[in-house]
């Protein structure tokens, strides 16, 4: 029989990626980090972890450990919510969800929910998609409102996804500048055409994407700022500090004073969509997942 706790130390090691990390995340000693490992390989009888001075990388038998124990880790906290559910009498679903998203898809949806599912308890909690992919696969919460660009889902580590991914829009990046701007009566741009201009912008994420954009138009963005908030950095845009790019979604409330002008294709696009764990989401996990199709439909196109 495997250990619960030896294969929550494992994931422990894969997430942080050495011994001495994972146990600051587990308060416990490094010792009792490498004693629960070792006593998984011995019940095992082969490597999990492979250690070297670099820190700690799992092998292929740690791989398919890690999805065990997300398996296992979600399979528990469904079983906890249902006797919670048993205990106070009232449905529970908890949803994750981006700040730009969940502002603009997540109320309506959420109103679909609960004319459907009257006094359903629901728990909301916010977060970019590296942080909460995993907690869907972990069983923590029932399914996650996120994006990503170009590549792949960030669900973090262990083999394939354990995720259903379900598209919901293609939301575009806009420029954003002030109306006064030389290039503001134009109805496309290259980014190229904006290569001396200074940038301000409303997430790391976005400035990452901006600057690969950039790459592939052969120069350096100057990023001025990077905000948290898309609403701060046109703010910033309409003060004069610079230009910037942002989602179509996030383009409201409007702000007198500037100009948003698409990219021309292709440009820089996030994918927005819907992740669960793809089997036996359960009722209520189906009713919003539809909800978020539908509020997804309705809006205007950018």
């Amino acid at each position: 029989m495997i250990d619960v706790q030896r294969l929550r130390v494992l994931r422990a090691v894969a997430e942080h990626g050495s011994f001495n990390r994972a146990a600051t995340a587990l308060r416990l000693t490094p010792s009792a980090v490498s004693q629960h490992v070792a006593a998984l390989e011995r019940s095992l009888g082969t490597q999990v972890v492979a250690r070297s001075t670099r820190g700690a990388t799992l092998t292929e038998a740690g791989r398919i450990m890690v999805g065990a124990a997300d398996s296992v880790t979600a399979e528990l906290a469904h079983a906890q919510r249902q006797v919670a559910q048993l205990s106070t009498g009232r449905a529970l679903l908890t949803v994750a969800t981006f700040t730009s998203g969940g502002r603009l898809l997540l109320p309506g949806a959420l109103a679909r929910l609960m004319a459907a599912h009257p006094g359903t308890v629901v728990h909301i909690r916010e977060g970019e998609a590296e942080d909460t992919l995993p907690l869907v696969r972990q069983g923590a919460v029932d399914l996650a409102l996120a994006y990503h660009f170009d590549g792949p889902l960030p669900v973090g580590p262990g083999p394939g996804t354990g995720l259903e991914w379900t598209p919901l829009l293609e939301d575009p990046l806009h420029v954003v500048l002030p109306q006064s701007h030389r290039l503001a009566g134009r109805d496309q741009l290259d980014l190229a055409e904006l290569a001396a201009d200074p940038w301000v912008l409303g997430c790391l994420k976005t400035e990452a994407y901006l600057r690969r954009y950039a790459e592939r138009a052969g120069f350096e963005p100057d990023v001025r700022g990077t905000t948290t908030d898309y609403f701060f950095a046109r703010s910033l845009v309409a003060a004069g500090t610079g230009i910037s790019l942002v989602p179509s979604i996030a383009l409201t409330p409007e702000i007198p004073g500037l100009r948003t002008v698409p990219v021309r294709p292709p440009g820089p696009v996030r994918h927005i969509g819907i992740a669960t764990r793809g089997r036996g989401e359960g009722a209520l996990a189906a009713t919003l997942v539809e909800a978020l199709r539908e509020q997804a439909r309705s809006l205007p196109r950018p």
